[in-house]
């Protein structure tokens, strides 16, 4: 193996070492376990720096920690950053890199480092770079994808996604309606109080979200009416992105609870498939795969390792797939000849391409001896081969399997 191999090997591994769940090697889960510490105790030091006598008795330790931590983020970005076209589907390198730093993980990853280095360059804007060091706290969301207990709440929100921005929406709408119709009712009787369309809003929020902080309310008689029929439609408009969260997770449960218990459950079937260079889901991401529903990527084996297969895990070539489909429960079935090929069969000896087989027949299998292989254009049929085939023609000396 030359010198470039052997590099991009080891690159290869630190991509399995630093994406979040993608092995269950010790090497990476320690790794995420690290990084889950390492942000835990970077925010820990953010809480107590606000305290005045803790920072004075304290300080320089907490910032030799909170040093320490930060040094790890930008460390931490640097690897996923050169190690992204592993992690990341894209033609080039560049592109991986460029769809790593636009991502939202990426973002946060940035910002976790950057404000704390750029007052070194900019002295004068130190105020106002510590004040986007809060985005660290966004951090937290790599927690969530570090165990798949919590990895839930991610998945159920992107399911969900449309069905919430409607509800959102909608929210939105009712806020913006009924501040203008509580500004109409109440400008004239409270000038002070609804000056405009924006204290109508903040009632309107205030009302619908909570029970309203007495700050702002309505004191005229349609004021009030409108107040009570507003307070209780927004008790069934707001619970509506409640209610599908909490759907989301019951399907999303009942999802996980179907595969980890699939050997109790009939309607679910598992095939191991290995992937080659020539395949055409080699290189691809999973949520590219266009898989069709109700088949799902469960375990990806690679070089010994098993993954957690991700939307954005890429598949390589030789890696060993799992996938579990439903049964089908229809009443039709589909019959197939099984062929033995003898030495007088005119097929013995010929390329499966060169066979004078009608548009409406098909090859599914060949059996030979104890190996069942999947058919292709340049196999040769050998004396002794099992085929399986579908095919419409009336066959002499085939058994019929239906399926």
């Amino acid at each position: 193996m030359n010198t470039k191999s052997m590099w991009e090997q080891r690159r290869k591994r630190l991509a399995g070492i630093v994406e979040i769940g993608s092995s269950d090697g010790s090497v990476s889960r320690g790794y995420d376990v690290l990084g889950t510490l390492v942000i835990i105790i970077n925010l820990i030091v953010s809480v107590l720096m606000t305290f005045t006598s803790v920072e004075q008795q304290y300080g320089k330790i907490l910032l030799l920690i909170e040093r320490i931590t930060v040094i790890f983020f930008s460390i931490d970005y640097v690897l996923r950053l050169w190690t992204a076209k592993y992690i990341f589907d894209a033609d080039t390198e560049y592109g991986a890199m460029r769809k790593y730093m636009l991502s939202f993980s990426g973002i946060v990853d940035l910002l976790s480092f950057l404000p704390y280095f750029l007052p070194i360059f900019f002295p004068s804007g130190a105020v106002a770079f510590r004040i986007f060091r809060i985005i660290r706290i966004f951090r937290l969301f790599r927690i969530n994808a570090y165990y798949d207990s919590l990895y839930v709440i991610t998945e159920v929100i992107v399911g969900k996604r449309q069905q919430l921005m409607s509800s959102v929406f909608i929210i939105l709408i009712l806020m913006l309606a009924s501040s203008l119709c509580m500004y109409s009712l109440e400008n004239k009787a409270q000038p002070d109080v609804f000056q405009n369309a924006f204290s109508g809003i903040w009632w309107s929020v205030s009302t619908l979200l909570t029970v309203g902080y007495g700050d702002i309310y309505p004191i005229t008689f349609l004021g009030k009416v409108f107040g009570i029929f507003i307070s209780f439609l927004g008790v069934g408009i707001v619970a509506i992105p409640t209610g599908i969260i909490s759907a989301g997770f019951v399907e999303q449960y009942n999802r996980i609870k179907q595969i980890s218990e699939y050997a109790k459950e009939s309607n679910v079937r598992f095939i191991k498939v290995q992937l080659q260079d020539i395949d055409a889901w080699a290189n691809k991401s999973i949520k590219n795969l266009g898989l069709p529903h109700g088949i799902l990527v469960v375990v990806i084996q690679r070089m010994g390792e098993i993954l957690v297969p991700r939307g954005e895990t890429i598949l390589r070539p030789g890696d060993m797939l799992v996938l579990a489909a439903e049964s089908f429960a229809g009443e039709s079935r589909i019959e197939l000849k099984e062929i033995e090929i003898k030495q007088q069969n005119d097929w013995a000896g010929e390329l499966i391409r060169d066979l004078d087989i009608s548009r409406r027949s098909v090859i599914v299998m060949v059996e030979r001896g104890e190996q069942v292989m999947i058919p292709n254009g340049n196999l040769r049929i050998q004396v002794g081969d099992k085929i399986m085939m579908y095919t419409q023609k009336r066959m002499r000396d085939a058994d019929s399997i239906r399926i």
